[in-house]
């Protein structure tokens, strides 16, 4: 397997138009045609809904979401419900998991430690908590994680899909998280990069500083991306 990544920025990207491009590439990996894949970008005010649903996590009405102009999607990745909107880096990688790398939990929290090695270039100290997946910094949540495992169809392993949502922009971009319990998690709230450092970020410096990170942790070639 190539340890080549092609890595892609999308300054905003409907949810229904990306979820459809990372089918498309998925069969196109797994036909051989297509080689591993970072599609990073933003959405439009989006919830999506994973495997665990609890349809009483979305708390806003069909009038409310339409004032607001929130789209809603139900989708194939695990978890439950969660927001995505300006401000904020969706990160989807497409890579192939076999031989020595077919480790679908070790896969999770290997995205959870691209988040905290950035988190650590500001000084930041994100962790983990044993019962959710996904950063934290203390007991606010700065990164939400949600995958899809997609089977292969003729060769042992699997192609991933679906994958992190990072927080970035403080302020009005993240009132949709009002709109629903986020990940279905009551006790804790959730933060951005901007609140915990008091800085200035746009989502293309993160974007451009994550991909080594990205690289690194699952030993792609340095790969540079040039957004700012």
């Amino acid at each position: 397997m190539s340890n080549v990544l092609d890595v892609s920025y999308h300054p905003s990207m409907e949810y229904g138009q990306a979820w459809d491009l990372q089918k498309s590439w998925v069969k196109q990996i797994d036909q051989e045609e297509k080689g591993s894949s970072l599609i990073l970008l933003q959405h439009p005010p989006t919830y999506t809904i994973g495997s665990q649903r609890h349809p009483e996590h979305l708390l806003w009405s069909e009038e409310q979401l339409k004032e607001k102009g929130i789209s809603v999607f139900e989708i194939d990745r695990g978890g439950d419900i969660t927001y995505h909107g300006p401000g904020q880096l969706v990160g989807y990688p497409l890579i192939v998991l076999d031989g020595e790398k077919l480790d679908l939990h070790g896969y999770l929290r290997q995205l959870e430690q691209v988040i905290i090695n950035y988190l650590a270039k500001y000084n930041i100290e994100g962790s983990r908590k044993s019962e959710f997946t996904g950063v934290w910094v203390g007991d606010v949540k700065i990164a939400a994680i949600g995958v899809k495992f997609n089977k292969r169809r003729h060769r042992r392993g699997f192609i991933t899909s679906h994958g992190f949502a990072f927080n970035i922009k403080s302020g009005i971009q993240y009132e949709g998280f009002t709109g629903i319990v986020p990940c279905g998690i009551q006790e804790y709230g959730v933060t951005s990069l901007e609140d915990i450092t008091g800085l200035n970020f746009t989502v293309e410096q993160v974007a451009s500083e994550i991909v080594p990170f990205f690289t690194s942790e699952f030993g792609f070639e340095p790969v540079q991306l040039d957004l700012v």
